[in-house]
């Protein structure tokens, strides 16, 4: 017989109980039911099956010769679901997956997960990269890692703690400056190659300037996807970018990418991490995000 998606799991979690028990009574009362609820599983299971399971003798019951062959396949089915449950219940709580942008992943996390992990190696951890807000009942994740005007009711049914402000500045390499210089006011970036010209950030950022009048609506752009991407490109000296300065303390200390201008500008957003109001209390999540706030506050961004 094939039963395919009509198996009966209930009525089989019922014929278990009974069978181990030997009693409808005492099955019910393990399982939350009422004897009559047990008895009705039962009744089903033995229509299903085309076979009596049980025989009802005074104050008693035994197994029939069907119920005596169905019970210990049962009965290791079950165990085998319950091992694989716990097995699963193990690798989701020994296992953290972080769900970010692409930038702060390559410029912070993957610099830093390395200590969160020396203070809970039983935690491994995950890295997905996305551009847009995760759904937590849909898409893989524990927590995410998100750049957006957080706050109070941001996110509805969404824990969200501040991580770093998002700020911005023009950002070129070397040998592009060589090729342009002088850059002596903020216009003569104009001069340049924008690395995406209808970045909103462009524009308040110019405004800040003092360059209101700064024509970018007529310029090519270059839709990379990710501040990664375009800080990439700027280091190849393929144009300007406007870049979070946080982000890139290396390649501005080594002297990969130039900061000609000290004007860096906000637009009010920031990295959050998020997590539902569900999840608040998971150790690997309460863990990580003691670490991450903690990290944070001595090494401020």
């Amino acid at each position: 017989m094939k039963l395919g998606r009509q198996m009966p799991l209930n009525a089989l979690r019922v014929f278990e109980a009974v069978a181990r028990l030997m009693s409808f009574t005492r099955a019910g009362e393990e399982l939350g039911m009422t004897q009559t609820a047990v008895s009705y599983q039962v009744k089903l299971l033995e229509g299903v099956l085309g076979e009596l399971l049980f025989r009802r003798l005074p104050r008693r019951i035994e197994l029939t010769e069907a119920g005596e062959r169905l019970m210990p396949k049962v009965s290791e089915a079950f165990a085998l679901l319950e091992e694989a449950m716990v097995t699963a219940r193990a690798a989701a709580n020994d296992q953290l997956t972080i769900n970010t942008t692409a930038t702060f992943a390559a410029h912070w996390l993957a610099r830093r997960i390395g200590n969160f992990q020396l203070g809970a190696p039983h935690i491994a951890v995950r890295l997905i990269t996305d551009t847009t807000l995760m759904e937590f009942n849909r898409d893989p994740g524990d927590v995410a890692i998100r750049a957006g005007r957080g706050g109070p009711g941001a996110w509805p049914g969404l824990v969200s703690h501040h991580v770093m402000d998002l700020d911005f500045a023009p950002m070129l390499s070397p040998s592009l400056l060589e090729w342009v210089k002088p850059l002596d006011t903020p216009r003569d970036l104009l001069k340049c190659k924008l690395i995406d010209p209808g970045d909103p950030w462009w524009r308040r950022w110019f405004d800040a300037a003092g360059v209101p009048d700064a024509d970018l609506d007529g310029r090519p752009r270059n839709l990379f996807g990710s501040q990664a991407l375009e800080a990439s490109s700027a280091i190849a000296g393929h144009g300007v970018g406007i870049l979070t300065p946080a982000f890139y303390r290396e390649e501005l200390a080594s002297g990969r990418l130039i900061m000609p201008f000290d004007l860096v500008c906000s637009d009010g957003s920031g990295y959050w991490l998020i997590y539902p109001e569900s999840r608040r209390n998971q150790p690997k999540i309460r863990a990580f995000r003691d670490w991450l706030l903690e990290d944070i506050e001595k090494h401020p961004l």
